[in-house]
């Protein structure tokens, strides 16, 4: 522990009380007298300091109250924070608390007397120690809201949903220093429907969110008019649809600039395109601003951005189990957005039909750049509706794939774009690719080219996983990818509980908002960590911390089977002497925080929330890539 120096007075203070006459007085009163030595330090720690201090006096009964004051500036005073001591006699030996590390106090004692000014002694100075990393861990108090939330899911418990009820999540980190969630409409028993739709929620530490209620109120004007124009356009008939069957899904927050924040937001219309034999309704991609996402009810609509594109002209005939050459090009839902590293801006959008496409719109005004034309026809003719960014098949109308989040990391000078792929309930799981160019080619950590030849995106960022002692999570996609400002990365989704937990009415139903912290490889591709984030101090991990048995959990891809851990453990003598990798030796950068296994294995560590320990405490936790696997690992207590 580093002790910091400090210098104290020797000198003390006295003070004469003059004695009082009266002529009504036939002798004068004994003189009082109160002296106090200049205080001494007993003990100095990083939050408190023990001072120690002698009163004395003639007189005792005229001091009222007798202690230490003290302040971050020079000369303290009464007025200034103070500590009293209550106990009879004249030696005072007090301890200062909560005070911060690695400050600067002043502090002088005082006493105060009966019919005068407070009396002071001479002024010490002392700087309490820097807080050490020990104990930075040792004072950690981890998140302690449950994973189940059944008993608060009801819309009448939603100031204390925290990350409950949590679907598709969109982060924006805004100007007021809050990050603001907002969602797809979907919870535990439907009981979102109550508060309107694309719903918010709001937290300083990424850890305690408030909940703030809907953004949107009720169904915009302009979508059954739209959705009748383009019918009427394609000589169908016009609809009038149940409002309540109506989806809001997937909404995109990002600050555009100071004042000004823009959301795009999916709205699927019900119903089939023309009745059975043909394919489902379309969706549309509208958007809203604000100039403060603190007022949660100041979003603006502005109205219609996009629909579905089909590239087979009015042939909208087609069977409903045919797979692989449904009716649209484009799925007009799922949007994300982005201001590229020139300062243009793109709408990226798309769900299972062809792949992801990307759309330049306007800066000013956030509609397409140029006017886009009827949502059918030719290839040639709805090419305005977007380019290809990547796709899982090609030619195959049924991907499996959707959600795209796209971001820019100055850092590395790639563009990521991240995708959830498979079902929702359990496989759900995401990939990510990258391209030094926004519109491509993106390509995948095995060299996949996933625009031009489309492909299995590698490498999968997260999927379903159980650690010991819990029943882990499943349906672990759609994400968000956000920073700080600071260079602290960050991936947000869902996470569902397994299927049949006993005990829980519909478990899969569980979607807990799970936010973790992204790290960065030596090759530059974002690792993501298998703990969620719970504000654990991030001090050094030293290498003799490593040593021992560790959960290690290979998160090979394997379509609705949830990953379970297996033991494995590092030697003093730098080899892995259980587990699947036993034989192979590892080194590790303290700087970077990365292990390096003999095996072409590299893994990015960090200090992160134990979830499944009970009770909850932090832990140290590790993820890294080969070209076609992803590992999870977490330390063992």
């Amino acid at each position: 522990m580093k002790l910091s120096k400090w210098i104290i007075s020797l000198s003390s203070c006295f003070l004469l009380l003059g004695a009082c006459s009266s002529e009504n007085n036939e002798s004068d009163t004994n003189a009082a007298t109160v002296a106090i030595s200049t205080p001494t330090i007993a003990k100095v720690a990083e939050d408190q300091a023990n001072i120690i201090a002698t009163i004395t006096t003639n007189t005792p009964s005229i001091i009222l109250k007798k202690g230490f004051c003290y302040d971050t500036q020079s000369n303290p005073t009464i007025a200034s924070q103070t500590v009293e001591m209550s106990s009879a006699g004249l030696s005072l030996n007090l301890t200062l608390t909560a005070l911060d590390p690695d400050t600067k106090y002043y502090v002088k004692a005082f006493a105060t007397i009966a019919n005068g000014n407070p009396i002071y002694s001479s002024e010490i100075s002392f700087t309490t120690t820097a807080r050490s990393e020990s104990s930075e861990l040792d004072n950690y108090t981890a998140p302690t809201y449950p994973d189940n939330y059944t008993n608060i899911a009801d819309w009448s418990n939603r100031s204390q949903w925290n990350l409950a009820n949590v679907h598709d999540p969109s982060v924006v980190f805004a100007e007021d220093g809050y990050y603001y969630m907002y969602q797809t409409d979907a919870s535990y028993g439907n009981a979102h429907t109550s508060g309107g739709h694309f719903h918010c929620r709001r937290s300083k530490d990424l850890v305690n969110w408030e909940y703030m209620g809907g953004t949107m109120q009720s169904l915009p004007e302009w979508v059954i008019p739209k959705l009748n124009e383009i019918r009427k356009a394609m000589g169908l008939h016009t609809v009038q649809p149940n409002l309540q069957d109506f989806g809001y899904w997937a909404p995109c927050v990002r600050k555009i600039k100071n004042n000004l924040y823009r959301m795009y937001y999916s709205i699927v219309c019900p119903g089939l395109l023309n009745g059975e034999g043909t394919w489902s309704e379309r969706a549309f991609i509208g958007m809203m601003e604000n100039t403060n996402p603190a007022n949660n009810e100041g979003w603006e609509d502005k109205g219609y951005v996009i629909t579905n594109a089909s590239d087979k002209g009015l042939n909208y005939n087609v069977q409903a189990n045919d797979w692989g050459n449904c009716y649209y090009k484009w799925n007009a839902i799922d949007p994300s957005y982005i201001i590229d590293k020139d300062g243009k801006h793109y709408l990226v959008y798309g769900s299972w039909h062809s792949g992801i496409a990307a759309l330049e719109v306007n800066a000013t005004t956030g509609k397409p750049q140029n006017t886009l034309p009827n949502p059918w026809g030719t290839e040639q003719d709805i090419a305005s509706y977007g380019q290809l960014l990547v796709t899982r098949q090609i030619g195959n109308r049924w991907q499996a794939s959707e959600g795209p989040e796209i971001v820019y990391n100055p850092n590395t000078g790639y563009y990521y774009l991240f995708v959830a792929y498979d079902a929702l309930d359990i496989p759900y799981n995401t990939r990510v690719c990258r391209s030094q160019n926004l519109l491509g080619p993106y390509v995948g950590i095995d060299g996949t080219d996933l625009t031009r030849y489309g492909g299995e995106m590698l490498p999968i960022v997260t999927h379903p996983y159980k650690f010991s002692n819990s029943n882990g999570w499943v349906g672990i996609s759609h994400c968000a990818i956000f920073n700080d400002g600071n260079g602290n990365w960050y991936y947000a989704s869902q996470g569902r509980l397994p299927k049949d937990i006993p005990g829980i009415n519909a478990s899969n139903a569980i979607m807990m908002g799970h936010v973790r912290s992204i790290k960065w490889t030596s090759t530059g591709w974002p690792v993501v960590m298998p703990e969620r984030y719970g504000a654990v101090p991030q001090v050094t991990i030293r290498e003799d911390e490593l040593i021992g048995s560790w959960e290690h959990i290979d998160l090979g891809y394997s379509y609705r089977q949830q990953k379970t851990s297996s033991t494995m453990t590092l030697s003093a003598d730098y080899k892995v002497t259980d587990g699947s990798w036993k034989g192979v030796t590892w080194s590790y950068d303290e700087t970077n925080k990365r292990i390096t296994f003999s095996n072409g294995v590299e893994v990015c560590l960090q200090r992160e929330t134990d979830w499944e320990a009970n009770p909850r405490t932090h832990t140290i936790v590790y993820a890294g890539y080969t070209n076609s696997k992803t590992y999870w690992g977490k330390r063992k207590k």
